[in-house]
């Protein structure tokens, strides 16, 4: 059986997690496992990359201990890493998801013409 590395809870560390955070296909995919819908194969998410670069995301973030990968038959199947995220890093995930969410509604309204604060 084929089986991926994924750190343990006490080696995820904060400055790989913000890394793998900071790009925003990456963003996506934690948002979309982040819905409840845990257990998707790569090819569920509808990403604007060639399957290549999607593999390299996912990897990142599996490598950053963001996510889980295991594979089921030819599939792997991804799931958020949320409890031992919560665990190590209390509050930073529902933060950067937050924020995600403000720039997606935010992104809605624009009008294009800087209205300033």
């Amino acid at each position: 059986m084929r089986t991926l590395h994924h750190p343990d809870v006490q080696e995820i560390a904060l400055d790989q997690v913000l890394s793998a955070l900071a790009d925003p296909i990456r963003r996506v995919i934690v948002g979309q496992l982040a819905g409840g819908h845990d257990d998707q194969a790569c090819i569920a998410f509808d990403l604007p990359v060639t399957k290549s670069t999607s593999t390299h995301h996912f990897r990142v973030l599996r490598e950053a201990g963001v996510i889980t990968q295991r594979y089921r038959g030819t599939a792997i199947l991804n799931c958020l890493r949320e409890e031992d995220l919560a665990q190590r890093f209390p509050g930073l995930l529902d933060a950067v998801l937050a924020a995600e969410a403000r720039r997606d509604s935010g992104s809605e309204r624009r009008t294009g013409v800087d209205q300033g604060d």
